[in-house]
């Protein structure tokens, strides 16, 4: 169905692997629009509530394919636009999809692949994943994938690493924040990979969008009279729900939730 990258569901987790390993899985235009195509179905299919984003080979995502990239400064000013925008709304997809979403991080990731990891809620990586926000040395700016760089690493930390485009490892994106945990290999990212999915099945689905809409509505506000209002709205709506009802209950009566039977990884 694709060209560029393999989709498996399994488990209840919906997996998008980049498939360019000869060209360290580099972005083009044609990859970006097949992954807003995987990404909508992994959207909207019931049997899906966990997506996993994964790569083939030794990189993680090289960034743009220079190929691309060449091809692209001969575009009108119009379709350059275009394309921007076709890369801003595959990042906003993952960004903004209700469902948790995992970043699977076994190799190196340059410009635009490290703005595939930001836009996950949560990201992991081999010891010996290599990190850079290369755009300035190139004569360009991190402009769409400034949004959730800056989320995930904070406006210190970007200002530095977006200016230098100094290359820095594994170590230091966990302590800036981009990734959430490291790992010695690819077999220990599998393990650890399993275990956070497990924890997230766990959880009430209908819950976890709640949960990542009021993260997105809280996240940098003041604590004003209308976040405490809206927060207040939130919890007094979700409780009424069948799917609060049926947590409580479970949890009361000391056996698991419906949901958990559904999803085993």
């Amino acid at each position: 169905m694709y060209a560029n990258i393999l989709t498996e569901v399994a488990a209840g987790v919906g997996t998008i692997t980049l498939n360019r390993p000869e060209r360290h899985n580099a972005f083009d235009d044609v990859l970006i629009n097949e992954l807003i195509a995987a990404m909508a179905a992994m959207a909207t299919d019931d049997q899906v509530r966990v997506l996993v984003i994964a790569s083939t080979g030794k990189s993680f995502c090289a960034g743009a394919d220079l190929n691309w990239m060449k091809r692209a400064a001969a575009y009108t000013p119009d379709e350059s636009l275009r394309d921007a925008r076709t890369l801003a709304e595959m990042l906003r997809a993952l960004a903004q999809m209700d469902k948790p979403t995992l970043a699977r991080v076994q190799g190196p990731a340059y410009g635009g692949g490290v703005g595939l990891i930001a836009a996950c809620d949560i990201a992991l990586a081999t010891c010996d994943a290599q990190f850079v926000l290369s755009e300035v040395r190139l004569g360009i700016i991190p402009a769409v994938i400034s949004p959730h760089v800056i989320n995930a690493i904070g406006e210190r930390q970007a200002r530095r690493y977006m200016l230098t485009a100094e290359r820095f490892g594994a170590a230091e994106a966990q302590r800036i924040g981009l990734v959430h945990e490291i790992v010695a290999d690819q077999p220990a990212l599998d393990g650890a990979l399993v275990k956070i999915v497990t924890a997230l099945l766990d959880n009430g689905p209908a819950a976890l969008a709640e949960c990542k809409q009021l993260i997105r509505a809280v996240a940098w506000q003041p604590i004003s009279a209308a976040v405490i209002e809206d927060t207040a709205q939130r919890i007094a709506a979700i409780r009424r729900t069948g799917e609060a009802k049926e947590g409580m209950s479970a949890f009361l009566e000391k056996r698991k939730p419906s949901w958990t039977r559904k999803s085993t990884p």
